[in-house]
């Protein structure tokens, strides 16, 4: 039972900055525009909060940060993407390499170090105890005792799927995923709503990367998003770009993860196979995914 729930609660934790950005994934998808770049954004939340909390001393100082840094790099993004026509796979690509390489160049220029830096005197953010879930002896280890961005991504998907499904503004921006020609000769301004869903990805993939930096730990490791960019990518194709099913690939995601973290230190198999783990299932369920399409072209 103790297994049962140390695996759970990983798996709770570990999910978390793969539904923020999946959610990011999911808004970028219903305006027809596929997000690459989600991997990057990540990584500038990532460093941007480990820095504005060292420099102003307030975790949550850096969380606010690395959204607001987040939300700039996605509208030069965007600016490129919808404004100036740039290639969509070439300038997410863009924004990957030039946030892998600009936060390994600027941890050296203003810490003097590589790999990792975690600043003296910064903690994580405080887990939250929630009130009268210690009567229930289970739930209370599984679902009490997470920080604030681990229910922060429980309740994005909620807020996602009211604001696509129950406002005039998510209605806009399915119609401009759905056809963009048709919403625009119906009066819908659809470069307006593909810069408010990019935008509103870069907040999320914002907490996201401070999930990973401050909110899960305290420290930037150089590349530590380590591709949950791409797997939440593969979590909105499983999940057909809904906000509950995108959810659930996340958590099956991450209870792989928290699987292969597990196995790395209970048991003698070769670290390197647990680590092929989380990304071997991601291979599996976009296979699974493409027979699926062919066999209803097939019917």
């Amino acid at each position: 039972m103790e297994t049962f729930i140390n695996v759970t609660f990983a798996t709770l934790r570990m999910s978390a900055p793969l539904i923020l950005v999946a959610m990011a994934g999911i808004l970028s998808q219903q305006v027809g525009l596929l997000n690459i770049a989600l991997e990057g954004l990540m990584l500038v939340g990532a460093f941007a909060a480990v820095v504005a909390a060292f420099f102003l001393g307030s975790t949550w100082g850096g969380v606010l940060v690395a959204c607001l840094v987040a939300t700039l790099l996605a509208a030069v993004f965007a600016l490129f993407v919808i404004q100036l026509r740039a290639n969509l796979i070439v300038a997410g690509l863009a924004v990957n390499f030039l946030a892998l390489g600009a936060t390994a160049y600027l941890l050296q220029v203003l810490f003097n170090t590589r790999g990792a830096f975690a600043p003296k005197g910064l903690v994580s953010l405080a887990p939250v105890a929630i009130p009268l879930l210690d009567r229930v002896p289970v739930l209370s280890k599984i679902l009490s005792g997470h920080t604030p961005l681990v229910y922060a991504s429980w309740l994005s998907v909620a807020l996602t799927s009211v604001f696509l499904y129950r406002t005039a503004l998510g209605t806009h921006i399915r119609a401009v995923g759905e056809h963009a020609e048709a919403a625009e000769t119906a009066g819908i301004p659809v470069k307006r709503m593909q810069y408010l869903a990019l935008l509103l990805g870069g907040f999320l993939s914002g907490l996201a990367g401070a999930h990973l930096s401050v909110g899960d730990l305290a420290l930037f490791r150089e590349n530590m998003t380590n591709g949950r960019g791409f797997i939440a990518m593969a979590a909105v194709f499983f999940g057909a770009a809904r906000p509950g099913l995108t959810a659930l690939a996340c958590l099956l995601f991450g209870l792989f993860e928290a699987v292969q973290v597990r196995l790395q230190t209970t048991s003698n198999v070769p670290p390197q196979l647990p680590q092929m783990l989380p990304y071997l299932i991601v291979v599996a369920v976009l296979t699974v995914i493409s027979l699926r399409r062919e066999l209803r072209k097939g019917w």
